[in-house]
């Protein structure tokens, strides 16, 4: 089977850190690529951090490179995302995906053929 589940998101203040876990079944995890996705109330699905197999090729959106950082342990077949100095605007449903993306397609989510069903983060001022 593939599947993705998310966990860890949650309420918390402007300013505060939270880190959000990925479950892959062995099946959605051995791919090329998998990924951090968001998307808030009434917008369009965003790109937020994506990874390599071997942990190398990481990137990340604009609006959260020095904030977030993006890891996978291989061994427990997870995808974290660890978000620090959270912003009002980092509010929304947050996704994991996987897939067969190319280092030049990463940030497309055309590009991931699996996806968990999300996390909700809310973050106040």
């Amino acid at each position: 089977q593939v599947q993705l589940v998310e966990s860890g998101g949650g309420a918390v203040q402007a300013g505060d850190s939270l880190k959000l876990s990925c479950a892959a079944s062995e099946q959605a995890f051995r791919v090329s690529a998998m990924a951090w996705f968001r998307q808030a109330s009434g917008k369009e699905r965003e790109f937020v951090a994506a990874i390599r197999w071997n942990g190398g090729g990481v990137v990340y959106a604009d609006s959260v490179k020095g904030r977030f950082v993006i890891s996978r342990d291989n061994a427990q077949s997870t995808l974290s995302l660890q978000m620090n100095s959270l912003k009002p605007e980092d509010t929304a449903v947050y996704y994991c995906a996987s897939g067969g993306a190319i280092t030049s397609t990463m940030r497309r989510s055309s590009a991931y053929a699996n996806w968990g069903q999300g996390t909700l983060v809310i973050v106040s001022s």
